[in-house]
């Protein structure tokens, strides 16, 4: 049977000559439960330990509907003063432009305050990778294109991304850029496998743009199956994660990560022993025939 190949132990964000691993770790919820910063620092040590040194996080991350805005970068912040040596391992990517509790907000004055915001929580002078989090359809991309290009040449900010983007939107805000994108980052995942055939991963592949998924075990659902679909889904996972020794959530993360677009999984968790064993997804190798049996499982109908 024919072997995709496997992935490789570090790739290029985009065209920009920076180099991270090929899984990231997300905070979305790195500031639930009253975490300390102690306790913070402990997953970021399991993280960079186990070499995913791309960390994501947002500034509506530890939002809960009524307070929490900027609480994960915040809390973040507080791990890279306890230990600054921490802040040169990683690449370090944040995303902003949404004004809580709802409303998106690219308007020029926002995206400058809200740019710098994210760097006063997290403690540094610059990200790796800044990135539009949702788009605002009330925000010309033009405008929105020259806060990010200042941004850059500000020093601020070295990277570009978009997330939760259109084709046609990334396309627009690229055309205004002057410092082109690297990265979009949309949901993906063997329950969410839009992005494979709306253009999105095709896109990415033209414009060199690595694109990062959010939610790659389908929002904890690859664990808990809810349906049929999910079911014949997690069985055709399970199948290679059984002859490989690895958790179906492995699985999950090798079969993002042999498309040939160079998709990154962000694992989720919040838990050291899962962050960790993410790391297990370089050494899963697929077949075509293994490959397509998920999709084929995600589609719900055979391939015609």
């Amino acid at each position: 049977m024919s072997e995709l190949p496997l992935p490789p132990a570090s790739r290029q964000l985009g065209t920009s000559g920076l180099t991270v691993s090929p899984i990231a770790w997300g905070m979305w919820r790195l500031a639930e439960n009253g975490r300390s910063a102690a306790d913070a620092a402990k997953l970021v040590h399991a993280a960079l330990d186990a070499g995913i040194t791309f960390l994501d996080t947002a500034d509506i991350y530890g939002f809960n509907g009524s307070g929490g805005f900027g609480d994960a970068e915040a809390l973040l912040g507080e791990v890279l003063a306890a230990e600054p040596g921490l802040r040169s391992r990683m690449v370090l990517a944040t995303k902003g432009g949404i004004m809580p509790p709802l409303p998106y907000d690219q308007s020029a004055d926002y995206l400058r305050k809200a740019i710098d915001a994210s760097l006063t929580r997290l403690g540094t002078d610059t990200v790796e990778l800044w990135q539009v989090h949702r788009p605002d359809i009330l925000a010309h991309p033009q405008e929105v294109a020259r806060v990010l290009d200042d941004a850059v040449a500000a020093g601020k900010i070295r990277t570009l991304g978009v997330s939760n983007f259109t084709v046609h939107q990334t396309a627009a805000l690229n055309q205004f850029l002057g410092h082109k994108l690297v990265s979009t980052q949309p949901e993906i995942s063997p329950l969410r496998i839009d992005c494979f055939e709306n253009g999105e991963l095709d896109q990415a592949m033209m414009l060199g743009l690595t694109p990062l998924a959010w939610s790659p075990l389908g929002g904890g659902r690859l664990a808990k199956p809810e349906n049929a679909r999910d079911h014949a889904i997690c069985a055709a996972l399970d199948k290679v994660a059984s002859e490989q020794g690895v958790s179906r959530s492995v699985a999950a993360y090798a079969w993002l990560m042999a498309h040939p677009a160079g998709i990154i999984p962000i694992i989720g968790s919040q838990q050291v022993e899962r962050i960790a064993e993410g790391a297990a997804a370089l050494k899963v190798r697929w077949t075509r025939t293994d490959w397509y049996a998920v999709l084929v499982a995600a589609r719900g109908v055979p391939l015609p």
